[in-house]
């Protein structure tokens, strides 16, 4: 159940994350912004967004990692039913039977 919790929080998490990287401006717009682009006008002042998303961002990343490893010693520490491919000690050999076919029925149909 902690499990299931942490991968549901995992997803939203990734979700938000990736909202929050698509919402980032790239490198070469900063040259645009600069001869009035409209940056004073922003929704996040005159600073701009970058502070913000990219610390959002950054804390998203650490919390994203650090549920991904919590699931991951979650997962490797579970005492769970192996698979039939861990254990080969008790592996049956199969043996392969050629197909029965059915007997072949003279045709009466064609004159000889």
């Amino acid at each position: 159940m902690l499990i299931n919790g942490l991968i549901i929080a995992y997803l939203i998490v990734a979700i938000i994350l990736i909202g929050f990287i698509l919402m980032q401006q790239g490198k070469g717009a900063d040259a645009g912004a600069s001869f009035g682009a409209g940056a004073s006008g922003t929704v996040f002042g005159s600073a701009g967004s970058a502070n913000f998303l990219s610390r959002t961002t950054a804390l998203l990343t650490i919390v994203f990692f650090g549920i991904s490893l919590v699931i991951g010693n979650l997962n490797s520490h579970s005492t769970k039913v192996q698979s039939q491919f861990e254990d080969l000690s008790n592996v049956q050999q199969k043996v392969e039977v050629a197909p029965v076919l059915p007997a072949k029925k003279e045709n009466n149909d064609i004159p000889q």
